[in-house]
């Protein structure tokens, strides 16, 4: 297996300056976009749809808990007896506890599926999952968010009885939430995925191998 090049701590020092330059302003550039994104417009979304859930159905509104801010993940449905490698890695990296670090913000999470909810639980007991899980099955939920089969991030913000919608994303801007990625981006050989723009002779595999 190939490995980085082996310099002198001085020269070792100079390059991480370089890169560190780099890094900080991906980081000026991230809260000046983060900056954007608290000032984008807001759009009315419908509030009657029917959302199964282990405690009966909700609404929308319902979902927030009381709070004024929801994100809400869109699981994919693959049909009975499979699930989305994708979504359950991303599902599998959310720590419960930081639900309520959210939650002391004003900001309730769940995760929807148009999966049946028989289906979602069989899933969630399997997978020792306790995040709050609703199904969209039965409604056009997926279709109004635009997620259709797919799966998508999205936030909403609820004034009385009224919700909007604030943002949406999908794709890579998910991928970002993922602390394994995150962690692995900091690594000699990242996350080890032929997507990625790396050395010759650097281990990679298929991104789902």
């Amino acid at each position: 297996m190939e490995k980085p090049a082996i310099v002198s701590a001085e020269e070792w020092q100079l390059a991480r300056e370089e890169l560190l330059k780099a890094e900080k302003e991906l980081t000026r550039a991230q809260d000046a976009l983060a900056a954007r994104r608290r000032r984008l417009p807001m759009v009315k979304f419908a509030n009657d749809y029917a959302f199964d859930s282990p405690a009966g159905t909700k609404t929308l509104l319902d979902l927030f808990e009381g709070r004024n801010q929801l994100v809400v993940y869109q699981f994919m449905d693959r049909g009975p007896g499979r699930i989305c490698p994708g979504c359950k890695g991303f599902t599998d990296n959310i720590p419960v506890d930081a639900l309520d670090g959210l939650a002391e913000r004003g900001v309730t999470w769940v995760h929807v599926s148009n999966m049946p909810l028989a289906q979602i639980e069989a899933h969630r007991e399997r997978a020792g999952w306790t995040l709050p899980f609703v199904s969209s099955h039965g409604t056009s939920f997926a279709e109004d968010t635009g997620a259709g089969g797919g799966f998508l991030l999205s936030v909403f913000l609820c004034d009385g009885d009224d919700v909007y919608r604030t943002y949406s994303t999908y794709s890579r801007g998910v991928d970002r939430l993922v602390f394994r990625n995150s962690v692995l981006d900091l690594t000699p050989y990242g996350r080890q995925e032929d997507w990625e723009d790396s050395p010759a002779g650097w281990p990679q595999r298929p991104t789902y191998g």
